[in-house]
């Protein structure tokens, strides 16, 4: 059986910010994302009872925003689970790490998911090739 990860992180390619609130209202319960500082949004949710904080960081790397639940007790199991259901729901290409990362693990190592169901692994951020 899979390990549930400490935290969920995946990246959103160009959400829409009242898609990702209706998101996030429907699967944790949580009130529309407030400012909290230059290109950062936050919130918080619940699932089973747990606390979940969300913080949205915009364009962090080639377009991409990043999307962390700073949980272990989130909806999703991995990463990828969050990811395959975010692209699906907002209808956005999603990146999310490849698997947990340890000392002298290659970060570059990402899974990509497409609204179409599309799926594979991508080196990113892209090195120039």
């Amino acid at each position: 059986m899979m390990q549930r990860y400490p935290d969920i992180e995946i990246y959103l390619a160009k959400a829409r910010l009242d898609d990702l609130n209706a998101w996030l209202a429907t699967i944790l319960d949580a009130p529309p994302l407030t400012p909290a500082g230059k290109d950062k949004w936050k919130t918080e949710g619940r699932c089973q009872g747990e606390r979940i904080p969300v913080l949205l960081v915009e364009q962090i790397a080639d377009g991409f925003s990043s999307l962390w639940f700073d949980s272990g007790d989130s909806p999703w199991i991995t990463d990828q689970d969050c990811a395959q259901q975010a692209a699906e729901r907002l209808g956005v290409e999603v990146r999310c790490s490849l698997g947990g990362w340890h000392p002298g693990d290659d970060p570059d190592r990402f899974w990509q998911v497409f609204p179409d169901g599309r799926e594979g692994p991508v080196e990113w951020p892209d090195s120039g090739r």
